[in-house]
């Protein structure tokens, strides 16, 4: 971590990589005595070679003198905006020769030439800010006044030693490797796009200056609010806390919470509002310097106060999102809008707002409007009408192709209330009809079509999709209905399946941690599947021990004694020398320190 390195074989030069925080640097040992090098200032992560040449709206590339460049570009990615830059070399370039492209793109391709020597290195700064040129260079200044790469390696070696040792694993080599790795994509985002100095480029493309130094971005909220953001809350409370202040800033001079933020910017990517379980569960979790009250009023605007992708006025007039006067994802939204809802709603118990309570909770029971005697969650339309033909085996993606559901399906999709659980067994017939039910989506195999974009639906095991996050929190229904040993079958099925460490070893997109720390949360034995609860729902371990080391200097220790691939069920499970027969332990137990141990064996327990 922190390091990168390759060979560029064909141009005979190796390649180094290192950063700080605002600020790459770039080693380059050349076999040649006069080498060059090229920067395509229009090249940028994208997805066709439309997108290549569409990225970049504006550029200005400043030659500075025969060391630096400097510049800005106006990039089109998911979100307009602007990159602001310093590259500085360690040696004077001889020349700059400009490139011809066939395609007239609006920024340049430069060659600089070299004379180095006999030395036959170079290094290279590159310095990044949102606000401007100066902020960059004083970024540059700030974070990497020097030429020594390997202090710069070992620098960023050890910030990562930090985070990945706030916890210790045993296990096998395997194990370790993709315990590990998951940290590590759990850990590279959200980013702090605020310069040294602390200003940053808002929402509103206006400058500002953060209160606490930090604003963040990258926030692929639709994913993460699910168990990324409650790892954050066990492994660094803090910066949790810097996160959720983060998105109320954004929030203010947005008008509403960041659904989907990146580079500062709102990209409106996917559906509901899910910066409200974050900010909710840091508030009932009691993160450190978050305001309450204004907390909740962004809260309850976000959710009462027409924005982009809201329909309030409709939802609140038919206890659902008719598929005909919503044009696409309307079970999905109503499903997903419940959750939020139900956020909204404890934490105006919490501060004592009995009349929101009850709205946000009736709002919360929506879902049961969605349910016809299929036992799956199926369109309605304004006059009540259920979406007919319907074929819950369809995979829609609603972006590309319209349909009620986003990324899924309605076998995916009937599952996502995990705000009332009791409440969706209770709607589709008791304990064992929903067992036998939730049996069937795991055998089930597709017999529609696809529609649209669906290539994040992965991970498949019958109807189950683990790739994609509705997905996520499926398996422990089981437990939640005392069948936890169908919870531990289907835990090392997946793990066994889709978490290898192979760089093709993963089902799907990582989506900026979610899927990794799904992973980590099911190895340690326990899952989020209501996030604001602040209770986990008991699983299978997957690692013999770990443990975390908590931020108020206590430790948490998971024990699986007699683990092995045959002893995959949970016999006892004990907190502190308690036995928990309910199946579930709580953030504050956590946080409290202590052991949990798992007696492990071969034999079903039901």
């Amino acid at each position: 971590p922190g390091y990168y390195a390759v060979t560029l074989d064909q141009n005979s030069v190796n390649v180094e990589l290192t950063a700080t925080p605002h600020v790459a640097m770039h080693h380059y040992s050349f076999e040649r005595e006069k080498p060059k090098v090229f920067i395509d200032f229009q090249s940028g992560c994208v997805s066709s070679e439309r997108d290549y040449h569409n990225r970049v709206l504006a550029s200005e590339v400043q030659i500075e003198d025969n060391r630096t460049i400097s510049g800005h570009s106006r990039v089109k990615a998911w979100v307009e905006r602007d990159l602001f830059y310093v590259i500085e070399f360690d040696r004077p370039f001889m020349y700059v020769e400009d490139l011809q492209d066939t395609i007239a793109n609006n920024a340049p391709k430069k060659l600089f030439h070299f004379d180095l020597g006999k030395k036959k290195d170079l290094n290279v700064k590159v310095a990044i800010s949102t606000v401007s040129v100066e902020g960059a260079k004083a970024n540059l200044q700030s974070e990497l006044p020097h030429w020594n790469f390997n202090k710069v390696r070992k620098a960023a070696e050890k910030s990562w030693r930090d985070y990945l040792s706030l916890v210790k694993v045993t296990g096998t080599e395997d194990q370790k490797r993709n315990f590990y790795t998951s940290m590590y994509h759990l850990f590279i985002q959200p980013n702090n796009i605020a310069d040294v100095d602390g200003k940053y480029r808002g929402p509103d493309d206006s400058v500002y200056t953060s209160a606490t130094g930090k604003y963040y971005s990258t926030f692929s909220l639709w994913d993460t609010y699910r168990a990324a953001h409650p790892m954050y809350a066990i492994l660094c409370p803090d910066k949790a806390a810097e996160m959720v202040n983060t998105m109320m800033e954004h929030a203010e001079v947005q008008g509403y919470l960041p659904i989907w933020a990146l580079w500062g910017k709102e990209s409106f990517c996917m559906i509901g509002n899910h910066a409200v379980p974050v900010v909710v569960e840091a508030c009932l979790k009691g993160l450190p310097g978050i305001d309450l009250e204004k907390a909740y009023q962004l809260v309850r605007k976000s959710l009462t106060e027409e924005h982009h992708y809201s329909e309030w006025n409709i939802y609140d007039q038919y206890g659902y999102l008719p598929f005909d006067l919503i044009g696409k994802e309307s079970v999905s939204k109503t499903l997903e809008f419940g959750y939020d809802d139900y956020c909204a709603a404890l934490l105006a118990r919490k501060l004592g707002k009995q009349e929101d309570y009850e709205f946000f909770m009736k709002r919360a029971s929506y879902y049961k409007n969605l349910d016809p005697a299929t036992k799956l969650m199926r369109g309605k339309d304004s006059k009540g009408k259920w979406r007919t033909p319907f074929n819950p085996f369809l995979l829609s993606h609603a972006a590309t192709a319209g349909g009620d559901y986003t990324e899924g399906n309605a076998w995916q999709y009937s599952w996502h209330v995990q705000q009332d659980v009791y409440g969706l067994v209770e709607l589709m017939g008791g304990k064992e009809a929903f067992a036998a039910h939730l049996d069937s989506l795991f055998t089930l195999e597709t017999k529609a079509e696809n529609s649209g974009f669906v290539s994040d639906v992965t991970g498949l095991i019958g109807q189950y999709a683990h790739g994609n996050e509705p997905s996520h929190h499926v398996i422990y229904l089981y437990s939640m209905i005392g069948k936890n040993y169908r919870t531990a079958e289907l835990v090392r099925e997946i793990v066994d399946k889709f978490y290898q460490p192979r760089p093709d070893g993963l089902c799907g997109n990582d989506d900026c941690g979610q899927m990794s720390a799904w992973y980590m949360f099911t190895a340690l034995g326990f899952y989020p599947v209501n996030p604001v609860s602040g209770e986990y729902v008991i699983g299978s371990p997957q690692l013999p021990e770990a443990t975390i080391r908590l931020a108020n200097g206590k430790t948490f220790t998971m024990m699986a004694e007699n683990l092995s691939a045959e002893n995959k069920y949970v016999k006892t499970v004990w907190l502190n020398d308690q036995e928990i027969t309910d199946y579930k332990i709580t953030y504050s137990q956590l946080m409290e320190g202590g052991i949990l141990k798992f007696e492990m064996t071969d034999k079903v327990i039901e």
